[in-house]
Order: C-alpha cells, then sequence, then structure tokens
C-alpha cells in the first residue's frame, strides 16, 4: 500500500476529527459539558475521548508515545474520567490537547508505512499484533462513531445537526418541516406498536 492509500485513511480520520470539534462551536461552557444521555454523553467529554484514545494507538501502539501525561489515562485513574471535563479543565485546553495529540499522531502516519506493526496491549492476545493500516481503520470508525454521538448529543442541546460546516447533508430545512417529519415518524411508531399489541 502506497501514500495514496494513506492519504485517503488520513483523509478519513481528519473528517471525523473535524465533524467532532464542529459540534464544540458555538454551544455555552454548560452546554459542552452537560450529560445529555443516561451514560454521560457529553459534547466536550467526547473530544477528550476522542484524544485519549487517539493518543494511545497512535503513540504508544507503535513506540512512539505522547509525550505529555494524561492523568485520567493512568494507573488508578477515576473510571471514565476520560469521558468528561473536571470544571478546571477548560474547553480550548482540551481542544487544544487533541490538536497536540493530532499533530503528534500525523508525525506517526507520516514516518510509518501502512505494514508497520505495532501492539494494542488492551487488545486480545490473538489480535494484538496488528499494523498502522489496521490502527488507522479502527481509529477512523471510532472518531465517526464519538461524532455520531457528538452529531445527537448537539442536537439535543440547540437543535443543531448536520454532518459539517457548510454541508449539513441534511434533506429537510427548517424547524416545521422538521417536526411535520417528527410526527409522522412518531405515528408510524405508535400505529406499529398497536398492530403488534
Amino acid at each position: 500500500m502506497g501514500n495514496e492509500e494513506k492519504d485517503d485513511l488520513r483523509r478519513y480520520l481528519q473528517a471525523g476529527r473535524e465533524a467532532l470539534l464542529w459540534k464544540l462551536e458555538g454551544v455555552s461552557e454548560y452546554d459542552a459539558r452537560r450529560p445529555l444521555t443516561p451514560t454521560g454523553t457529553n459534547l466536550l467529554g467526547l473530544v477528550k475521548h476522542a484524544a485519549s484514545v487517539e493518543s494511545e494507538y497512535l503513540g504508544l501502539v507503535f513506540g512512539r508515545p505522547f509525550p505529555e501525561e494524561l492523568p485520567w489515562s493512568a494507573d488508578g485513574a477515576e473510571r471514565d474520567a476520560d469521558l468528561w471535563a473536571l470544571p478546571e479543565e477548560s474547553r480550548a485546553d482540551i481542544v487544544a490537547l487533541y490538536a497536540r495529540v493530532r499533530a503528534h499522531s500525523e508525525a506517526t502516519v507520516a514516518a510509518l508505512p501502512l505494514d508497520a506493526v505495532g501492539s494494542v496491549p488492551w487488545w486480545p492476545a490473538d489480535r494484538r499484533t496488528t499494523t498502522l493500516n489496521r490502527v488507522l481503520v479502527h481509529l477512523i470508525a471510532e472518531v465517526h462513531r464519538h461524532a455520531g454521538h457528538a452529531d445527537v448529543v448537539r442536537e439535543l442541546v440547540d437543535g443543531a445537526a448536520g454532518l459539517r460546516e457548510g454541508n449539513d447533508n441534511l434533506p429537510r430545512s427548517g424547524a416545521d418541516d422538521w417536526r411535520a417529519h417528527r410526527d409522522r415518524v412518531e405515528r408510524a411508531a405508535r400505529e406499529a406498536a398497536d398492530r403488534t399489541g
């Protein structure tokens, strides 16, 4: 696999990163942090988590550890501490950390061929040895999954939805159109439930 394949993987990873960060734009400090699901999912926590995960996959896994200590990833840290921001952890600090992680990751990707071998200590022993290509595919899936979470959370915050700035990729426009669509979906769900009793 050559540079073209690597560039494609980098482009997809970057698109997910940008979508995730875009969901933070224009929200209050409270709305960036507040949990909007029963499991505590929140916008800033998703960015913090993505930074943490990427720092390990494109750092430690390939013998190129991220140079900064992430206290929430240390042994003995509070469980799920990477999924939410403490009051003293500013949004700017977490976004800046993600930028530093991305720069470190890009250096790893630039330095290694796609068939470079790494070891993921938290994966099962039979799959632990892997390649940069597989890790990039894994990270693309991970980041886009969390960008999808952020899309839903942001919609719960203020109704904003869409794929990315300048291209929301949504088939409808306006609150009335969306309300009518939601009402149709609700009626269909109730009708289906009534039929199955």
